[in-house]
């Protein structure tokens, strides 16, 4: 017989009770999540610029890119939101206005924040609105009683009323005078300089930060007002990039330019380290986070351990006298044979021979193929005169120079500079080198080359970033010299990012 003083235990009901409401929570907060991931943005003008804002995920602050220069971010408040504000591109007329008007670029910054203002406050209320949305319709799908949405909107406002008080709480505005930049822009601290610079020279702060707008929109404008690469139809774009040197700017450079132009495919000519030791090879797989093929050739400040590292790569292609397809364009292309550190692979005053002999090599093998290609690489420019007449387009780097030449059988080589600026060994001249990188535009059908985008940056410590578009026409011209002389250019535009005194230099070659 039960006792019947026994009571039974309250737990189990409340576990229950605990049990559901988190249940009730986790979808309500899951809901509202993928609603606002999905759907809460804002498009908005931002002085010059076209941006889009949203709210993500992280813990809390500010990011604002600006491809392909970088972005710069600052911890401002706390919470498990960051604002994202990215510079999708910039409305010449406002543009225009800017650079004509001393009074419009005098009141930039102002303009700036106004706006910038307007368009947070407007996405806090898109934001506020789908994740609402999302919980109820979440929580009234899975559970499918009437009520539960009415919870889930309960639940949700709750969040989103702490998550903002949190942010209240721990605004910093000071922040603003610290952000942290990466790509290009980690020069822009060296002339803005830190918080206690900027408090004794706000009028030099708020020049830079005027400077900064009205250059990186007439980078923007200019792009956008280049003539089309093709002039009618499709074309294969494909980004050039040679001697990066291990130079994290030139890494940057080449991620954002592939996000910017939307390129098909990355050419690399090699000399993507300086010795091709392994604590240089632990950083270069980051080529394996890019979303579009990447074609590499050994240079002769590279191992083979880091041909290997980069063929493990599941986008990465390493050529050595074989071939590739890239959206149907054929490319070929040798490895320079010799290894700087290793002075029996012919790198020395006599390793010319070498270099002749390997670019024959390549030839053969390319004229082994059932079709002709349409680009071969090599790294350096003395593989390329015997592919004269083999192969149309030969990509080269190593000298550190750009440089585009036809040769005597019409072939035309195209020596790219030094994406990363020559790396380290940059600090050796007096002068500091531009990280260049070119965009190639080639008809899809024929693999002929179409147009061409040369992209240059300022070294370390310079201030200048300019685009020239050529179109290349059937019936090129050539000067006396031999140098390639483009029918048609479209304008180059010169926009200096703040970046400090020039303290870096040229280096030499190789």
């Amino acid at each position: 017989m039960s006792d019947p003083t026994a009571t039974t235990s309250p737990w189990p009901g409340r576990a229950r009770v605990g049990a559901r409401w988190a249940a009730r929570t986790a979808l309500a907060i899951g809901g509202a999540l993928i609603a606002v991931l999905l759907f809460a943005r804002v498009s908005a003008p931002i002085g010059p610029f076209d941006a889009t804002l949203a709210f993500r995920p992280a813990s809390g602050g500010a990011e604002v890119a600006v491809p392909p220069l970088g972005s710069l971010a600052v911890d401002v408040y706390d919470g498990p939101l960051r604002l994202d504000i990215s510079l999708q591109s910039v409305d010449q007329a406002r543009a225009q206005a800017l650079a004509s008007d001393p009074v419009l670029l005098a009141g930039v910054v102002d303009r700036v924040t106004e706006d910038l203002q307007s368009a947070v406050v407007r996405l806090v209320w898109v934001t506020a609105f789908w994740a609402l949305a999302g919980a109820a319709l979440v929580s009234w799908v899975v559970l499918r009683r009437r009520r539960e949405p009415l919870i889930a909107l309960g639940v949700t406002t709750a969040v989103l009323a702490t998550t903002g008080a949190v942010g209240a709480a721990t605004w910093r505005p000071e922040a603003l005078s610290q952000p942290t930049y990466t790509g290009l822009l980690v020069n822009a601290n060296s002339l803005i300089g830190n918080a206690q610079d900027i408090v004794a020279r706000f009028d030099a702060y708020r020049a830079s930060l005027e400077d900064l707008v009205a250059n990186v929109g007439t980078l923007y404008a200019t792009l956008s007002a280049l003539p089309s690469p093709t002039g009618a139809g499709d074309s294969v774009a494909l980004l050039h990039i040679s001697d990066i040197h291990l130079n994290p700017a030139g890494f940057d450079l080449m991620r954002q330019v592939v996000e910017k132009f939307d390129v098909d495919g990355v050419l690399d000519t090699g000399d993507l380290t300086d010795w091709g030791s392994e604590p240089e090879n632990r950083l270069i797989t980051s080529v394996g986070d890019l979303d579009v093929p990447y074609v590499y050739i050994r240079g002769n400040h590279d191992s083979a351990t880091t041909a290997e590292i980069l063929a493990a790569q599941s986008n990465v292609t390493v050529l050595d006298d074989s071939d590739v397809r890239i959206a149907g364009i054929r490319i070929v292309g040798a490895p320079d044979p010799r290894f700087t550190p290793d002075k029996s692979t012919g790198d020395d005053e006599a390793g010319a021979d070498v270099l002749v002999t390997s670019g024959e090599e390549l030839a053969d093998f390319a004229g082994t193929l059932a079709e002709p290609p349409a680009i071969a690489l090599v790294h350096d420019p003395k593989q390329a005169p015997p592919l004269d007449g083999v192969v149309p387009l030969v990509l080269a780097g190593h000298t550190h120079e750009r440089a585009v030449e036809r040769l005597s059988e019409e072939t035309l080589l195209m020596v790219q500079g030094s994406t990363g600026g020559a790396g380290l060994r940059g600090l050796q001249g007096e002068y500091p080198e531009p990280l260049t990188c070119t965009v190639l535009y080639l008809d899809p059908a024929s693999g002929s080359l179409l147009a061409y985008d040369e992209i240059t940056l300022g070294g370390l410590g310079a201030t200048e970033v300019t685009v020239q578009r050529t179109i290349v026409a059937a019936d090129q011209a050539r000067d006396a010299e031999g140098a390639v002389a483009p029918p048609e250019e479209g304008g180059a535009v010169v926009a200096p990012v703040p970046a400090g005194d020039p303290v870096v230099p040229a280096s030499p070659a190789g």
